[in-house]
């Protein structure tokens, strides 16, 4: 097992904007990030021409499944697992596993795992972005507030889970992200840092405390204005939208299983912002 004092560090790359070709690699001298690419682009390669982050953190916000990929205890050997993926306010990937798996059993020696998370869509599946995060994953104390706020989180994406999540044997895994890596279509990749990816919730504490009410709130009284974000400013197709989450970035929307993201013009860090923003957001969608 590799020693947790040689696991690389976060390091900031020129990556994460403008990538030649969209692909970008470490320059400087430092360990790489975990799942950094080779340096092998030819000096000919075209520049980028996509959001690097921008796709990184959608694909992070409205996949509802990945791959688990974990270090397998007794033999070192890549394990890949399915797993039901949500993410806490700052965009940190959550998991609700069993002790009685394998992937749990595999955490409990050794943190270090990744998550794809990959859109589907017709044709060739390559064809279509997905992103992996790796990091350390970490066991959340059941009953802690910690364990409330982020149990909430999860369900209100995975509402069929509550008929297991109550399990003795289940439990809330987080992950600390250390990097990740996108492929968002041919000659569009980047190597990203975790920093990159998360959304800074330092100074939205009453944001965060405030959440679960205005999810409830939006849904039981304002089901409508949610329904028309996704219909008229998200494009999507009529139907029982409910909101799942808000966070200082944006507003996270499901119906069924599709899941969307509407992002604010501005950073929301407060209850009064927050109501001023989704009060335009519906005066937008009603064409006011």
């Amino acid at each position: 097992m590799k020693p947790a004092d040689d696991v690389p560090e976060n390091r900031t790359s020129n990556n994460t904007s403008a990538p030649a070709s969209g692909r970008t690699n470490p320059s400087s001298s430092d360990r790489p990030l975990p799942g950094a690419m080779p340096d092998r682009l030819p000096e000919t390669a075209p520049a980028a021409d996509f959001n690097a982050r921008s796709s990184a953190k959608t694909l992070l916000r409205t996949m509802r499944a990945g791959a688990l990929a974990t270090i397998d205890r007794n033999t070192g050997h890549p394990f890949g697992s399915l797993v039901n993926v949500a993410t806490d306010s700052d965009g940190s990937p959550l998991i609700l596993v069993s002790r009685l798996s394998s992937h749990t059993a595999n955490l409990e020696a050794d943190d270090r795992a990744s998550v794809l998370l990959a859109s589907g869509g017709k044709g060739d599946p390559l064809a279509h972005p997905r992103l992996t995060v790796l990091g350390r994953f970490f066991q959340i104390t059941r009953g802690t507030p910690e364990d409330a706020h982020l149990r909430r989180r999860f369900l209100a994406r995975h509402p069929k889970a509550e008929l297991y999540a109550g399990f003795a044997d289940f439990a809330l895994w987080r992950m600390t992200m250390e990097s990740a890596h996108l492929n968002a279509g041919f000659a569009r990749a980047a190597d990203l840092t975790a920093a990159d990816i998360k959304t800074e919730t330092a100074d939205a504490r009453q944001l965060i405390e405030s959440e679960a009410a205005a999810v409830a709130h939006m849904n039981d009284d304002h089901a409508d204005a949610v329904a028309l974000y996704a219909t008229k400013l998200l494009g999507a197709e009529a139907g029982a939208w409910r909101a799942t989450g808000i966070d200082p970035d944006g507003l996270d929307l499901a119906c069924g299983d599709t899941v969307l993201r509407l992002e604010f013009a501005k950073r929301v860090t407060t209850a009064g912002q927050l109501r001023e923003v989704l009060a335009n957001l519906a005066k937008q969608a009603r064409g006011g």
